[in-house]
């Protein structure tokens, strides 16, 4: 059965064209209802029983979540084509914003993976005593808490949790696991008349618990704290802020589900080779800490890991990609957006890429002000820095005239930035920043910007992240054979000092992506650009200092095959004629030994031999050291009695 897409034109403030719609879709779209949530209910009612359908309208979502529980039914799904498309100033159709909206609805879900968290309530509360002991008390009745304070200060009587005093060396973990280290740690001492005094201290106390609440006024305990759950932190001076801690807390009980953010390939990994670091570019972006090297490779604590995004937008070798959606259903996201407009008539179509807060911006625009321009199509993703490069570029290659991030509050800028930089030097001023927190200067600058004429030939590449940057920038820049790059970015050439390399080929055997090769024939050393990663691990193995790279984008087919960066004459064996080795350091390494004590004679010439001949040449020389001394005789019966007879 089709699915039957519910409209409601909210008491006729916008307008609708429900039979062109569904000749776009392909969908059972009913003439638009003027109040579904109010005095049509009944309409909501019966689609709900009726079968598959998706309600135009977000902002109601929770009424018609309540008449399908009502109902025994599924909570239907919801689009939001009001506040994208609809509310708007632009005077333009809004007929290709709109199928674009609805074809991007109708792909298919995919179901996160997760996994369960289990907190049993045990709390440890960090403070000053006069702050701490009044919170602990309150969350006693729920919690299992226990109070570390900075002094041992006598109390009256026992409280109803646990008191302990020391100095906190150590925290790691999140919720449900945390590890924290205690020094000068001292019990209650619950024995003897009068106040309450504490044990002698002692150092290394180590201990567990679910939650942590920081109400110590001092700088946080971890890395982007705000991001760590299970780690509530306030000022002890702000009582607001203290009760709004304790409250979260008191309801960070029982079994939760831990979103998996990212999904690695560790083979693929480019981190490190033979003790050897390489690539770190997701250790250095990653703001709470949760990518730690793991020897030649990363792993990211699923616990710790709040899925920015960061990591799968700078990894250069798809080791480590967003999940939360994954990275191929973003590209899909992209085309189907870019496609469904087209199809329907719409020329220069913009897309605007936003998290959850610049969601609320555009309910705002499209309620108080101007809204979005018909030609802006709003993309809205969990965590903007799941949006690299790659994306970027293949949104330009889809037929989008230009590509506005919008960041919000949780947004690592940092890392934003140095993905639209790497995006502006392959797709130009296209790619741009919207860096703003008021919904009518987003209005404006949306409506006031002139945007340039989109590929005139669309193209859908495929592949990789990699293989799709590729691809777009290719589209991008006709004619054009090589573009630079800004330092650091994830592709480029490696150049080879050919005075100073002494073909060892140490960097081939380390090279994780295949990019550097041999020739088994000959002495030479070869490079497939398009392979590389610029992960650094070549040169820094180099023992001639003989690697830099230049970070570019060869768009020519050349870049896609092995070219020689360097390569000798081979040397001849001067026994079978076999050829081995490089001519010129065999004859560097007979320079250095002539006249040597050790290499005198028929040893020196061993060197210029290949396997074969230098074992055969040392198993007949005189001092062969295969061979041992003379073999004892066998001892016969003979000997035995002849020994015997002498005594």
């Amino acid at each position: 059965m089709p699915k039957t897409l519910i409209t409601c034109d909210c008491q006729g403030s916008m307008q609708i064209d429900s039979q062109a719609l569904a000749e776009r879709a392909g969908l059972d779209v009913a003439a638009p209802c003027q109040a579904l949530c109010q005095g049509q209910i009944d309409r909501a009612a019966e689609a709900l029983t009726s079968g598959d359908a998706i309600f135009c309208c977000t902002q109601e979502g929770r009424t018609f979540s309540a008449l399908a529980e009502e109902l025994g039914v599924e909570a239907p799904a919801l689009l939001d084509l009001r506040d994208r498309a609809g509310w708007s100033a632009d005077p333009a159709p809004k007929l290709p914003k709109m199928s674009a909206l609805l074809a991007e609805a109708l792909l298919p879900a995919r179901s996160d993976r997760s996994l369960d968290v289990v907190s049993e309530g045990l709390c440890l509360v960090l403070g000053p005593a006069e702050v701490a002991l009044e919170a602990a008390a309150q969350l006693a009745p729920h919690l299992s808490v226990t109070v570390l304070l900075d002094d041992a200060t006598d109390l009256a009587d026992r409280p109803d949790f646990d008191v302990i005093a020391g100095r906190l060396r150590k925290a790691s973990g999140a919720l449900g696991q945390f590890s924290v280290t205690i020094d000068a740690l001292r019990m209650i001492d619950p024995t003897g008349r009068g106040p309450l005094g504490f044990t002698a201290p002692r150092d290394g106390g180590q201990s567990e618990c679910d939650i942590l609440l920081d109400l110590r006024g001092a700088p946080p305990l971890f890395p982007a704290h705000e991001k760590r759950e299970g780690y509530l932190r306030a000022d002890p001076a702000h009582p607001p802020s203290v009760a709004a801690a304790v409250m979260a807390a008191s309801h960070l009980v029982g079994t939760f589900e831990k979103l998996l953010h990212v999904r690695t390939e560790p083979l693929l990994c480019a981190h490190s080779r033979a003790e050897q670091t390489g690539c770190t570019r997701c250790l250095d972006l990653c703001p709470t800490g949760a990518i730690s090297p793991t020897g030649e490779f990363v792993t990211v604590d699923p616990m710790i890991c709040a899925g920015c995004g960061a990591c799968s937008a700078a990894c250069p070798s798809g080791a480590i990609s967003y999940d939360a959606p994954p990275v191929d259903l973003i590209m899909a996201r992209v085309q189907t957006l870019a496609t469904a407009y087209r199809e329907a008539g719409g020329a220069t179509p913009r897309l605007l890429v936003h998290d959850g807060h610049g969601a609320e911006m555009i309910r705002l625009a499209a309620r108080h002000g101007r809204g979005l321009p018909a030609t802006v199509i709003p993309l809205e993703l969990p965590e903007l820095n799941a949006f690299g490069h790659a994306e970027a570029l293949a949104a330009l290659a889809a037929g989008f005239a230009d590509v506005t991030l919008l960041p919000g509050p949780k947004t690592e800028r940092p890392a934003m930035e140095a993905q639209v930089e790497l995006a502006r030097a392959m797709a130009g001023e296209t790619v741009a920043v919207l860096d703003t927190t008021d919904p009518d200067a987003l209005s404006d600058a949306l409506f006031d910007a002139t945007p340039p004429a989109p590929l005139a030939t669309p193209v859908r590449p495929i592949g990789t992240r990699r293989q799709i940057a590729r691809q777009s920038a290719r589209a991008l820049n006709p004619g054009t054979e090589t573009l630079p790059l800004p330092e650091g970015a994830p592709y480029g050439a490696v150049l080879v000092d050919t005075e100073a390399c002494t073909l060892c080929l140490s960097c081939v055997s380390l090279c994780p992506s295949g990019a550097l090769g041999d020739n088994p024939d000959l002495p030479q050393l070869r490079f497939q650009e398009d392979a590389c990663l610029q992960c650094g691990l070549c040169a820094n193995v180099c023992p001639e200092d003989a690697i830099t790279y230049v970070p570019r984008l060869d768009l020519t087919e050349a870049a896609l095959s092995q070219r020689v960066l360097n390569e000798e004459e081979p040397f001849a064996c001067i026994e079978c004629g076999a050829l081995f080795g490089v001519k010129s350091s065999v004859e560097r390494i007979m320079a250095k030994l002539e006249g040597h004590a050790m290499f005198t004679g028929d040893k020196l010439r061993m060197i210029q031999m290949c396997d074969d001949c230098r074992v055969q040449a040392q198993f007949h020389s005189t001092d062969n050291p295969f061979s041992g001394g003379e073999r004892p005789r066998v001892r016969t019966t003979d000997d035995y009695l002849s020994k015997r007879r002498d005594h």
